[in-house]
């Protein structure tokens, strides 16, 4: 029986949206200075690798799968769990009446295997365009010209710009790096 308690399990600690690089490196930092690694083993913040497209560069950005959420895979045995709520910029611990209910295997595997999934997916472009917004072309022929998007291809990476050539509305077929919003 005593062995069954000493078994790590995966929880999830509620943290300040925004602050949860902030509590992981505390955390780390306390589990090191207390000589906690027997039972706390892993602090994951699940993040995914987004491509988005700001000013006609692709830029990488991390996001984060769960704002707000950390999983910690951790024995809670004596003060662990005190030790962790008392870590500014948590809120505690997921389940009720803030007592620590740990996740099940099949959830840890789907939200690992979905983490896994995203390292392994690498790239993927967030569309930071939407239908009937105006945009500003800054490259091509037609540099300086604005417009409105009338369709975007996603595959291609195209974008369906209707421009006022000399009086008339002419589409252009234009890729999202060379147009910016306005």
């Amino acid at each position: 029986m005593a062995e069954e308690k000493n078994v790590k399990k995966w929880y999830v600690v509620r943290s300040m949206s925004g602050h949860e690089q902030k509590v992981k490196r505390y955390l780390e930092k306390e589990i090191e200075r207390l000589q906690l690694q027997d039972y706390i083993s892993q602090i994951l913040i699940p993040i995914e690798k987004v491509y988005q497209i700001r000013k006609g560069k692709k830029v990488l950005k991390e996001r984060n799968l769960y704002p707000g959420y950390i999983l910690i895979e951790a024995v809670l045995v004596g003060e662990i769990p005190h030790i962790i709520r008392t870590v500014p910029s948590v809120l505690g611990f997921l389940g009720r009446d803030n007592k620590p209910e740990p996740l099940r295997p099949a959830e840890v595997s789907r939200i690992l295997g979905k983490v896994d999934e995203m390292a392994e997916k690498g790239e993927e472009v967030s569309i930071p365009f939407i239908v009937g917004e105006p945009v500003k072309v800054i490259d091509g022929p037609f540099n300086s010209f604005s417009g409105i998007i009338e369709e975007i291809n996603e595959d291609k990476k195209k974008l369906k710009v209707m421009v006022k050539i000399f009086g008339r509305k002419t589409p252009l077929e234009l890729g999202f790096m060379q147009v910016e919003k306005e």
